[in-house]
């Protein structure tokens, strides 16, 4: 498995939303993120779905100011 295939598996989620969301993410955008970009991503999966959603749709921003900048990407 290449490694976007294994970054677009950590990208199935609970919620139809962050599935759809994070999916156009990695169409448009995995092919050209900088490593530094792809490791910030990984980290920002590490968010539990409701917390990801929220800074997602500005309800909140996330504690990092590098994963709130590629959150607003999405």
């Amino acid at each position: 498995m290449t490694e976007l295939g294994r970054v677009r598996w950590r990208c199935r989620r609970g919620m139809l939303e962050l599935d759809l969301a994070l999916d156009r993410f990695l169409d448009r955008y995995g092919a050209t993120l900088s490593a530094d970009q792809r490791e910030t991503f990984e980290k920002v999966l590490d968010y539990p779905d409701n917390d990801l959603w929220d800074c997602i749709c500005k309800r909140q921003r996330a504690p990092d100011a590098r994963h709130q900048a590629l959150i607003d990407l999405l």
